[in-house]
């Protein structure tokens, strides 16, 4: 069975990959705005991971509205979980049987409902899967130093394919690199640089 897995070339979503590899014929995809080659990152650790990987273009108001949330906001939250759902509904209208993210039970961003998961399978046909739904963050970050070679830094320091770094691109060029560190609060991310 095909499975598509939103990929970002993190800890979380490499990790997921590693699961659901024993049961799906697991593809790794990236979604972008087309704002950055941020993409590429996600790219090489799919490719040290041994897995499939391509790339679809989101909408890029989605982008841009979820920027506009995030000044408002005076936090990214609303915005990212806005650009996280786009590409859950972009990647389920791809030909495959089940998509999934890395989204881990105790995330504050992204999060999938079980009414918004249930809403993706009826509308799309597909199933939707969260391999990380029940692992908390210390039971992932034991599983991850077993099985993967990690990079972990301050966010703007370590490569990275998640949406961050596009949002962070349109909010300083819309409103100023001072926004960006108004918006953003410091915290560290993941690259996958292989399996151990």
């Amino acid at each position: 069975m095909e499975l598509a897995l939103l990929y970002s070339g993190g800890k979380d979503s490499s990790l997921a990959a590693l699961l659901l590899d024993e049961f799906y014929d697991v593809r790794l995809v990236t979604a972008h705005f087309g704002v950055t080659d941020d993409f590429q990152h996600a790219r090489e650790a799919a490719a040290e991971l041994g897995f499939p990987f391509e790339t679809v273009t989101l909408d890029e108001s989605v982008a841009e509205d979820a920027v506009e949330q995030m000044v408002d906001d005076g936090f990214p939250r609303n915005g990212i979980q806005r650009v996280h759902d786009h590409a859950l509904e972009t990647v389920a209208a791809l030909a495959v049987d089940a998509i999934a993210d890395g989204s881990r039970r105790d995330d504050r961003v992204p999060t999938v409902s079980r009414a918004a998961a249930q809403s993706l399978e009826d509308r799309h046909s597909v199933d939707y899967i969260a391999p990380l739904s029940g692992f908390g963050r210390h039971a992932v970050d034991d599983l991850v130093a077993a099985n993967l070679a990690v990079e972990t830094g301050p966010s703007e320091t370590v490569p990275k394919a998640d949406y961050e770094g596009e949002l962070r691109a349109i909010l300083a060029d819309r409103h100023g690199d001072d926004a960006v560190d108004e918006v953003f609060p410091d915290h560290e991310q993941t690259y996958v640089h292989g399996r151990r």
